[in-house]
C-alpha cells in the first residue's frame, strides 16, 4: 500500500511540473521541484484528505488529541539495513 502513495506522488510531480516545464539543468530543476513540493504540501487541496492540504492535516494532528508523528527521526538510523554495519570477523570452516 505504501508503494501506491509514493508512485502517485511521483506521477503528480512528473506530470504537473517536470514534463510541463522541461528544466534546462539540475540547478533549475532543484528550484522548480522545491517550489512544487511546497505547493503540494501547503496549498494544493487533496481529495483523499477531504480537500485539505497535508500540512493543515499534520498541524491539526500535532495540536489535536491524536498527535501525528511525521518528523524525521535519525536516532534509530542503526536499525536501517543501509546503515554501515561493523565488519564481522570471518569464521574459517575447515
Amino acid at each position: 500500500m505504501d508503494k501506491f502513495f509514493i508512485e502517485r506522488l511521483w506521477r503528480s510531480l512528473k506530470y504537473e511540473d517536470i514534463y510541463r516545464k522541461g528544466y534546462a539543468d539540475g540547478h533549475e530543476a532543484k528550484i522548480g521541484i522545491a517550489d512544487w513540493v511546497a505547493f503540494y504540501n501547503h496549498r494544493r487541496p487533496h481529495q483523499a484528505l477531504a480537500n485539505r492540504t497535508p500540512m493543515a492535516l499534520w498541524h491539526d494532528g500535532i495540536i489535536g488529541e491524536a498527535a501525528v508523528d511525521m518528523t524525521l527521526r535519525l536516532d534509530n538510523a542503526g536499525a536501517l539495513p543501509t546503515y554501515p554495519q561493523p565488519h564481522h570477523q570471518q569464521v574459517l570452516v575447515a
